[in-house]
């Protein structure tokens, strides 16, 4: 029996290739455009070279000369510059053509065409009030158009074209001001897409960085203290609070360094990690750790308890070669009713653990002693 290859890679390599030219149109959309544009002049310069009409023969090699020369100034930077040598040799082509050939052969379109275009590279080089002056370009190429048909309409134009050579013309026009509508809204709903995706990791970032320690990736007092309320507020399901702190911290932090007490931290925090999955663990500052043991009641948590102690002495840290020995004392409490609030079953923990710094250090304490 053969197998057969899914084609789940093909769609997603096309939908790669997709991604990919339009992330380079995105960021070459100048250079694009008046490339477009200068093919665009070409073909429109055989037409009437082929119609014998040579002023606009002249007209539209001046116009392929101008996007040429665009072409150079995208490469430079002189982006403002291709902005308005575009909007200015659309306005003055269409007036020229539309005198010379008439409206019926359908060159206004092209100042249709160049509405994306001044919509979405507006959009790129004017931000705040400056983009009142996209409103007013707009304006102004509609004011044209108004204007061209109320000139030209009654009037005969000079070259009185063929039908064929009108209907090239028309549909070539067309297609420009199809194309341009259709490629502008395209890249624009794409960066959009974009740019939308991007702020939402961003927000999604934002988001685990404000619960989230930096250096252990434990969760901070702001992403543990709604757990312990959740549990609390739950009343299903028995938990213990441990608040763990390593002895001798800055003695660590004396002899090898802050990096070598980040190693110690994050060597730490991956055996916790080890040795109660399934627990909610908060960095609650420096080197203090607080557990969120669900499902633990004292008896069972004791004994966890005792064998991280256990696991954390017993088990170094390896920075650069040398051993970097570390004890915990812990301090554990149970959930009871007479607790309201997270900070009340923590602060019994934490007091626990302080009475064991107090009291030898690298121990557990569960209960009251004094």
């Amino acid at each position: 029996m053969s197998n057969t290859t899914p084609a789940k890679p093909a769609v997603k390599k096309s939908s790669g290739l997709v991604n990919k030219t339009l992330h380079f149109l995105v960021h070459n959309g100048f250079a694009f455009t008046v490339s477009v544009m200068c093919l665009v002049h070409s073909i429109l310069l055989a037409i009437f070279l082929f119609a014998g009409v040579m002023p606009l023969v002249q007209i539209n090699a001046f116009s392929v000369l101008v996007y040429i020369f665009a072409f150079f100034l995208c490469k430079f930077g002189y982006i403002r510059a291709v902005y308005f040598s575009i909007i200015l040799e659309v306005t003055f082509y269409t007036i020229i053509s539309t005198y010379y050939v008439g409206l019926r052969c359908g060159t206004y379109c092209f100042l249709f065409s160049i509405v994306p275009i001044i919509i979405y590279f507006g959009a790129f080089l004017y931000k705040g009030a400056k983009r009142w002056s996209i409103v007013l370009m707009l304006a102004l190429n509609f004011l044209t158009f108004i204007a061209l048909y109320i000139r030209y309409a009654p009037i005969e134009p000079v070259y009185d074209l063929p039908p064929v050579t009108r209907l090239v013309l028309v549909c070539v026009s067309a297609f420009a001001m199809v194309f341009s509508t259709i490629f502008y809204n395209t890249i624009y709903i794409y960066t959009t897409e974009r740019e939308m995706g991007d702020l939402e990791k961003r927000n999604q970032q934002l988001s685990s960085d404000a619960h989230e320690d930096a250096l252990t990736n434990l969760l901070n007092r702001r992403g543990f203290l709604p757990l312990v309320q959740e549990m609390m507020d739950d009343h299903t399901q028995d938990f213990c609070i441990a608040f763990c702190d390593l002895d001798n911290f800055k003695r660590v932090n004396d002899t090898y360094g802050h990096e070598g007490g980040d190693e110690v931290l994050k060597h730490v925090t991956n055996l916790i990690r080890k040795e109660l999955p399934g627990c909610a663990i908060c960095r609650w500052g420096g080197e203090e750790f607080v557990i969120l043991m669900r499902g633990y009641n004292m008896i069972t948590a004791k004994e966890k308890m005792e064998d991280l102690r256990k696991h954390i002495e017993s088990n170094p840290t390896i920075f650069f070669n040398k051993r970097i020995p570390i004890t915990s004392t812990i301090g554990l409490e149970e959930y009871k009713a007479v607790f309201n609030e997270p900070e009340e079953i923590i602060k019994v923990a934490d007091a626990r653990m302080y009475y064991g710094k107090q009291h030898g250090r690298n121990i557990l304490i569960f209960e009251d002693l004094d």
